[in-house]
């Protein structure tokens, strides 16, 4: 990108290099990346067709063009995404949140409402925080709601520590480094968690995207992919209060067997649900 140029010859470019390289949704992609580079919303990428854009921000467009080449994902490019109507930072210890764990936040949601209506006061347990997504959609949407977040990562600890603070619910937010139940004493309302599910010997041919930016931790489920849930649905009884739920996200040809691990563990199926796609992919069960 070479001499003057406006914002429509950018954007055209832009999404012709993305194609040419064989991404799929280049057009899209295109309108979020220089939506967020540029400081504009998706609409004003179209409708400010004739706006200058500066050396430097063609600068920083090109940067961020060669970075998705080599497959970093759009929103990590950019150090943030929306998730569930707040917005979360990103860094490479934490997994990128995606659409499909809203169904997982939707579904609990439901429940927290309707403990919301019987208590001053609910409690969440978010393992596996990560950015603290899950965790944080509840709050903003439950002013009753107080939540640990934990994870194995100090890290991603970091991360969704911030993320509070930026979405204004860091008050009724702790976090809490434990690998599942490990440094977990207290007793809970709710048990939430989208753990890796992936199994090991899958993680290496998961799209670059995946593989080479989200944490290994964060996606490797072990030899089956259920060594998580496995952990959840042994101890989770001793810390769920009377009438409380648990509720994980699963990958799509899971649904049989972490049922079965929790129906051994004494909880009952009460709901699952299925993604944007139509796979199986969030289960809600109660004691």
């Amino acid at each position: 990108m070479s001499g003057a140029a406006r914002l429509g010859a950018v954007v055209a470019e832009t999404r012709a290099v993305l194609a040419d390289a064989g991404f799929a949704d280049a057009a899209i992609e295109t309108r979020i990346l220089l939506a967020g580079l540029l400081g504009l919303s998706t609409t004003e990428i179209f409708t400010q067709g004739d706006r200058p854009v500066t050396e430097r921000e063609r600068s920083v467009i090109a940067d961020a063009v060669a970075r998705r080449l080599r497959h970093e994902p759009v929103h990590r490019i950019l150090g943030h995404r929306e998730f569930h109507g707040i917005d979360l930072r990103l860094s490479p210890d934490t997994l990128e949140p995606r659409p499909d764990t809203e169904v997982l936040v939707d579904a609990v949601l439901a429940h927290l409402k309707r403990m919301a209506a019987q208590k001053a006061v609910v409690s969440i347990l978010d393992m596996g925080t990560g950015t603290g997504a899950i965790a944080l959609a509840l709050l903003k949407a439950c002013p009753q709601a107080r939540a640990l977040g934990s994870d194995i990562s100090p890290g991603a600890l970091q991360i969704a520590a911030a993320n509070a603070h930026l979405n204004g619910v860091a008050e009724r937010f702790e976090t809490r480094e434990s690998a599942w139940f490990e440094a977990i004493d207290e007793s809970f309302d709710i048990i939430v968690s989208n753990p890796p599910y992936i199994p090991s010997d899958v993680v290496e041919s998961l799209e670059p995207e995946v593989k080479d930016y989200d944490p290994r931790k964060a996606l490797d489920g072990g030899r089956d992919g259920l060594e998580a849930y496995r952990a959840i649905a042994e101890n989770a009884a001793q810390h769920l209060l009377a009438d409380g739920i648990v509720g994980v996200e699963i990958g799509y040809d899971q649904r049989e067997d972490v049922v079965q691990l929790f129906e051994r563990n004494g909880f009952s199926l009460i709901e699952w649900h299925r993604d944007h796609g139509g796979n199986d992919r969030v289960l809600l069960f109660a004691r």
